[in-house]
């Protein structure tokens, strides 16, 4: 493989919304570098990017593919991200290691929820975009018309360099705006022809606001477009370029990925456009020893610094791990160090990826992304510095789950496998979690909507050989009760020889400030239970507790004190009074007017102000409480709620479907209240039913 500087390098992230054609375009612009030697398509599943089983099934792509190409003497790395929204995480970390996005349009809808999440994400990272409006080859296609929906949604950034040539409503030929000049696609390539009558008037004014976007980017170049109302093409490409670094100008190119119509050009445009590493701003980061913030300069003479940015769990291979060289250069025989978990390790071979395909290389220099298999410790997210000059940037943002599934193994037996594999699963997906829950017992995977659940659970499958079951996880109720009750448990056995006898009394009340779950108290005067006994009832108690007498749940919120007894000198022991205490506990309960509880969560919902309305109306369908709500500094609004657990299973899916796609939200344990009678007996009715399928 060639060997390229920092300076020829190009990394650009293709984002946008699900369907618009990104990996076809990335099969496209391999092709056109000779990467390949034929297009693949999404449909059969034989592109490059799209390599995962998972992908070929469902005709979209679910992880990021990292596809480097050479073009005009610059090493060009695209990554492919997926533009669902339950791969959201993977847009994240794309959007880290590039230095600008290619942001695909659908010449015939125009801008859709992608379009708009993936400009805000660039927006946030401060990253140049180039948008491409793609499938202008399809009937009803509008180039004009996408133009100004992305002009009005995004600001006058948005700047055509290309203008459409449409005759009958084919997509014929383009014009270069900056050149003035006219090209037709002959089957070969391009002819160039006289720009059309029709279409003078509109590719001079185009130039026009290229010339005055241009001039805005620079003082000089302001001050010579006043004087002389004219800048040259090489003054309108500098203007653009200086724009493109710090996002105030979004170029727009048209094209159609599938036939291969104009996606030279935008590969021409990468070239010309998109910064390389080493001349973005420096990288902010920590050094360690120091403990201070640090720019670490994208040079490869300096010491070596890289960020991983994806992890791939292969079953054959091992974890591979998917990085950008932030500094220095890496080697293969260099022993590196994380500052993350304050290990050293041994990259190994180094390899450049191009979908799944490992090319070997013998070195990676400051900007470029290359991958490293069975690294010990590291995982996404993690920086790998010299151990001379210890550095960690900051981690990636993923974002947090939204939906939770209860998981068992398929296959008794399987338990830990399907769970290790779970966990291997995670380590590739960071916005993918796999917990144990501290309330039911029950192991959750959590991820960003039913389909990224789904497809963790295929790849499962697929990968490693091991099926998982999903179920709504448990609500974990608790019961409590309500009045003050006095009950006596007494135990009395007698079978031969030494009997088991013991007797306590235990008043039972309520903690009505919630202050604490359980309290013992010891009232015993006079030795009506001996002092060696009542250690047996406590834990008696604490054991009788885990199960409530009305549907089984927890006890929470209890006091009990033991006030009186008897015992046997001979027959009394242990065993005796910790039953007694578990039959006094049993009658007391049953009086004491039990309840069931209910988890109630704070829940913070995020969405455009169009949305509210629908919003709120659900929450009080979900018998939710609006506590307030805020205005955001970007038009958005919060709403603040209190919602019973049971009512936000699958919320994630309801509020993309109500929004559009534009709402997120997050939601926390905030405290148990009182279940409505309702509600209350169809959960005890289920839990007795299910205890007698037991």
């Amino acid at each position: 493989m060639k060997s390229y500087q920092t300076a020829q390098i190009r990394n650009v992230a293709i984002v946008g919304h699900s369907g618009e054609g990104k990996t076809t375009l990335t099969e496209a612009m391999l092709y056109n570098a000779k990467v390949i030697d034929r297009m693949g398509k999404t449909d059969n599943g034989s592109t490059v990017c799209d390599y995962d089983p998972e992908e070929a099934k469902r005709q979209i792509s679910i992880t990021a593919a990292v596809a480097p190409m050479d073009w005009k003497n610059c090493r060009v790395n695209v990554i492919d991200v997926p533009g669902y929204f339950d791969f959201v995480g993977e847009m994240n970390a794309a959007l880290e290691v590039a230095d600008a996005a290619i942001i695909v349009v659908n010449g015939v809808s125009g801008p859709a929820v992608g379009t708009e999440k993936a400009w805000n994400a660039c927006k946030k990272q401060n990253l140049g975009r180039i948008l491409f409006v793609n499938n202008m080859d399809r009937e009803h296609a509008n180039f004009n018309k996408t133009i100004e929906a992305l002009q009005e949604q995004f600001g006058s950034s948005v700047i055509a360099l290309q203008e459409a040539i449409m005759e009958n409503e084919k997509f014929v030929g383009y014009i270069d705006i900056i050149e003035q000049k006219a090209y037709r696609f002959d089957g070969k390539g391009y002819a160039e022809i006289e720009i059309p009558a029709e279409y003078a008037d509109s590719a001079e004014a185009l130039r026009e606001g290229l010339m005055e976007t241009a001039a805005g980017t620079d003082e000089e170049l302001m001050e010579k477009y006043f004087e002389e109302m004219e800048l040259s093409n090489e003054e309108i490409l500098r203007g653009l370029h200086l724009g493109m670094l710090d996002g105030s100008v979004a170029p727009v190119l048209c094209g159609a990925a599938a036939p291969n119509l104009c996606v030279n050009k935008l590969l021409d445009c990468i070239v010309e456009f998109v910064p390389s590493p080493d001349a973005r701003p420096a990288a902010v980061a920590t050094d360690v020893k120091a403990e201070d913030e640090i720019e670490v300069v994208c040079d490869s003479t300096a010491p070596f610094s890289a960020r991983v940015f994806k992890t791939v769990a292969d079953p054959f291979v091992g974890k591979l791990s998917l990085f950008k060289v932030m500094s220095g250069t890496l080697t293969s025989d260099m022993t590196i160090y994380n500052p993350n978990v304050g290990k050293n390790e041994k990259p190994g071979n180094l390899y450049s990826m191009c979908g799944k395909t490992q090319t070997g290389v013998s070195q990676l220099v400051a900007g470029d992304i290359g991958a490293v298999a069975k690294l010990q410790y590291t995982q996404t997210g993690h920086t790998l510095c010299d151990a001379g000059k210890q550095v960690q940037f900051p981690a990636i943002k993923f974002p947090k789950p939204s939906i939770s599934l209860a998981v068992y193994a398929g296959k008794q037996g399987e338990e830990d496998k399907v769970f290790g594999d779970l966990a291997r699963l995670a380590e590739e997906d960071p916005s993918f979690t796999v917990k144990k829950s501290e309330y039911t017992n029950e192991t959750l995977i959590s991820g960003q909507g039913e389909t990224h659940i789904d497809i963790i659970t295929m790849k499962l499958k697929n990968k490693f050989g091991a099926t998982a079951v999903l179920r709504d996880p448990i609500i974990p109720y608790r019961e409590t009760i309500r009045k003050t009750v006095k009950a006596q448990g007494r135990h009395k056995k007698q079978s031969g020889g030494h009997g088991q006898f013991g007797d306590c009394w235990v008043e039972f009340s309520p903690i009505m400030d919630g202050s604490a779950d359980f309290i013992f108290e010891d009232r015993v005067v006079g030795g009506a239970v001996p002092r060696n006994f009542i250690p047996a009832v406590e834990k008696g108690l604490r054991e009788a507790i885990l199960k409530g007498v009305l549907a089984g749940f927890p006890v929470v919120n209890l006091k009990c004190a033991l006030y009186d007894g008897s015992y046997h000198p001979v027959d009394s022991n242990e065993m005796a009074f910790k039953t007694a205490a578990s039959l006094a506990f049993k009658k007391g309960m049953a009086e004491a007017s039990p309840v069931l509880l209910e988890p109630v969560y704070h829940v913070e919902v995020i969405v455009p102000g169009d949305y509210m309305g629908d919003v709120m109306g659900d929450m009080n369908r979900r018998r939710g409480r609006v506590m307030g709500m805020d205005p955001m500094d970007d038009g958005m609004q919060k709403i603040i709620a209190e919602v019973p657990e049971s009512e936000m299973f699958k919320y994630a899916t309801d509020l993309r479907s109500m929004t559009q796609a534009r709402g997120s939200f997050d939601m926390w344990f905030e405290r148990y209240e009182q279940c409505p009678e309702n509600i209350a007996s169809k959960v005890i009715e289920q839990a007795k039913k299910d205890a007698d399928e037991d």
